[in-house]
């Protein structure tokens, strides 16, 4: 009998996105590939591979494969409105990826939001109060669809790391994708968000095996996302690293919530501020504050020599 674990729209979103090789995919549609090849020489990706993970996508609704010549026959892949609203997810790990991350300082990537005109930088912002919001401010209550799930899992042939090693340069969120490609990480920190953090409350929460929960929280360890309390009984805590992590939770649970959730509606509610009023989360454009949409922005990233899509490219066609 599997066991059963807290219901969550993360858990479900993780399915699709918690995948390394996903985030890759992903992020080469957003940057302009449409044909097999171009995502072959974005990602890095073996064919094989690209070829099983379309397969997933498209049957998850996330990608559509479009003919678009008869002679030869060629195809180009989409994103669907299903894909196309993980925009928000993206643009919080590329936030995070310039904090924190390394492969940021590689490119020059500037974002110019056709709304207001200018170069932004995307924020996290609750749209009740028009203003920016954190993990301190940020509280939750169980929603009508809070339940038990089965701990069931997506069985994927990857280990960690696999985009640094692949001979690319054109990965803009290698950090911040190797958390969240990392389904248990992502779980680790949805239970330490929510208050849980001590190890066997931890497994409890996530259905984790001890010791790939033992491995994931000495590598979390490692990159100072989370620390052990100087009295172990009281469990781990997030770092100033992880914490700013948050808002890339947020959004992934606020698409899972669109995707996922029970028909009884979502698992949680967030509330923002000391009064705490409902929190409409969004991302927004840090000039003009409006959210941001991803047909109104535009990306200048200045690459390195020789490699793919070495130019000014439009977000979205």
């Amino acid at each position: 009998m599997a066991k059963l674990v807290r219901t969550c729209s993360i858990w479900r979103a993780l399915d699709v996105l918690g995948d390394s090789s996903n985030l890759l995919i992903s992020q080469a549609a957003m940057l302009g590939a449409r044909s097999f090849g171009d995502f072959e020489e974005a990602t890095g990706l073996r064919r094989s591979l690209l070829s099983d993970r379309f397969k997933k996508l498209i049957n998850f609704g996330y990608f559509e494969k479009k003919l678009y010549s008869e002679s030869p026959v060629r195809y180009k892949y989409l994103m669907t409105e299903m894909g196309l609203s993980t925009y928000w997810i993206s643009l919080m790990l590329l936030r995070w990826e310039r904090k924190w991350g390394d492969s940021a300082e590689r490119l020059n990537l500037r974002l110019t939001h056709t709304g207001c005109g200018e170069v932004f930088e995307p924020i996290p912002y609750c749209l009740t109060c028009k203003h920016e919001y954190n993990a301190f401010e940020v509280d939750w209550v169980e929603g009508p669809g809070v339940g038990m799930i089965a701990a069931t899992y997506i069985k994927r042939r990857q280990r960690r790391g696999a985009i640094e090693d692949r001979p690319l340069q054109t990965a803009l969120m290698i950090d911040a994708a190797n958390i969240l490609g990392d389904r248990w990480v992502a779980l680790i920190l949805r239970a330490l968000f929510t208050g849980i953090n001590t190890f066997e409350k931890i497994r409890e929460d996530s259905g984790i095996a001890t010791n790939i929960l033992s491995e994931r929280l000495n590598w979390m360890t490692s990159l100072d996302l989370i620390r052990l309390d100087a009295d172990a009984a009281r469990g781990y805590r997030l770092t100033r690293k992880s914490v700013d992590y948050f808002p890339v939770l947020v959004m992934l649970m606020k698409w899972g919530d669109k995707y996922f959730a029970a028909p009884e509606g979502a698992p949680l509610s967030l509330f923002h501020g000391e009064d705490r009023h409902p929190m409409e989360a969004v991302v927004a454009c840090s000039h003009c504050h409006q959210p941001i949409d991803i047909k109104d922005v535009t990306y200048q990233v200045d690459w390195p020599e020789g490699v793919p899509f070495a130019s000014a490219l439009t977000a979205h066609e």
